[in-house]
């Protein structure tokens, strides 16, 4: 139904920001005043955008009407992040901030060094797998070395540690939201 290349941008857009935030279209909806099956019309094309539908939208999510109206982000796939240092481990992320998921990925090295561990609590889910060297990780009461090729998955909410063992270790790792931001901020 819409050919108008405005519209079919903004629709896109739409869906686009509504995933990123992690939201259903009931929550759109319910934050937009208007039904979730509304909201999924427009999004597809089905029902026609118009200009009374954008500001409680743009409110709905967060953002402005510009940004619902905004022309297409570059679409170069190359993540272009800088490497750095936080509690001297080395990050450097593969991935963007902004995945529709929350989840980020890096590239980590874990120096050598014999630090006595101190677990962390959190929300999230963590996942590592080990490129190079070894990966001590303390989970709880289980102390588990992770050799190349293998990985580890769990739950941040059980107290959990890791670190090199017997030289440094690189590792690829996948934290959600919760887990960036203590593990890298």
């Amino acid at each position: 139904m819409a050919t108008d290349p405005v519209n079919e941008r903004t629709r896109r857009r739409l869906r686009d920001l509504r995933e990123r935030a992690g939201l259903s279209l009931n929550e759109i909806g319910a934050r937009a005043g208007m039904a979730a099956s509304t909201v999924s019309r427009l999004e597809s094309g089905a029902r026609r955008l118009t200009l009374d539908h954008l500001p409680p939208l743009a409110r709905a999510l967060g953002v402005t009407v510009d940004a619902l109206l905004a022309p297409p982000e570059d679409t170069d796939p190359r993540v272009r992040s800088r490497a750095f240092t936080h509690h001297g481990i080395k990050f450097l992320p593969l991935s963007r901030g902004d995945a529709a998921n929350g989840m980020r990925a890096f590239k980590v090295y874990y120096p050598p060094g014999d630090l006595e561990p101190s677990l962390a609590v959190h929300d999230g889910h963590d996942w590592v797998y080990v490129l190079s060297g070894k990966l001590r990780l303390v989970l709880g009461d289980d102390d588990f070395v992770l050799e190349p090729g293998e990985a580890a998955e769990f739950s941040c909410r059980v107290p959990h540690w890791l670190g090199a063992v017997d030289g440094p270790a690189e590792a690829l790792a996948i934290f959600g939201p919760q887990g960036e931001r203590i593990h890298t901020r």
